[in-house]
């Protein structure tokens, strides 16, 4: 193979490396605006008990606020559930099966509650905790995990911790 030849596939492939440099680049650029995303805790209600499997399940309400001015979907809340400072388990809400145009946009300053199932087993907790959340009388409940925010261009995630 020529000189010349070798020279025109070694700018190719340079070629090739920055264009994609540029797009990672480019794709960056959204991802201050992403961190932004605000994400509370705001409720947790029994919405069904089996008394002869010994579980529960929670509503679980989480509302997700955008302050910037980049629109997003959320396609995952991975989140650990206590109540009274002891641990339910672990949760998830996801959207990642679902394409992008059909889940929730959270355009400029948008607030959507987004509610997920989640399922206690009483061999799990303590008997007291199980019996406290079944009853409704927990004094608090916590959430903290990582939330998963995607434009069209960039994907982050971002920690949180909130409380009611």
């Amino acid at each position: 193979m020529a000189l010349q030849s070798k020279l025109v596939v070694y700018a190719a492939i340079a070629s090739m490396l920055a264009l994609m440099g540029g797009i990672i680049w480019y794709a960056s650029l959204d991802n201050p605006e992403l961190e932004q995303v605000e994400i509370e805790l705001t409720d947790v209600e029994v919405i069904n008990v089996n008394k002869v499997e010994n579980t529960a399940k929670l509503a679980v309400t989480f509302l997700v606020k955008n302050p910037s001015e980049k629109t997003f979907t959320v396609s995952l809340i991975g989140y650990q559930l206590y109540a009274n400072g002891e641990l339910l388990g672990s949760g998830q809400y996801s959207t990642a099966d679902i394409a992008m145009p059909g889940r929730a946009i959270f355009s400029t300053g948008a607030e959507i509650p987004l509610k997920n199932t989640f399922e206690l087993n009483k061999s799990e907790v303590s008997n007291e905790i199980y019996q406290a959340v079944i009853d409704d009388v927990v004094s608090s409940f916590r959430a903290e995990g990582t939330i998963t925010t995607e434009s069209a261009w960039s994907t982050i995630e971002k920690e949180f911790d909130s409380s009611i």
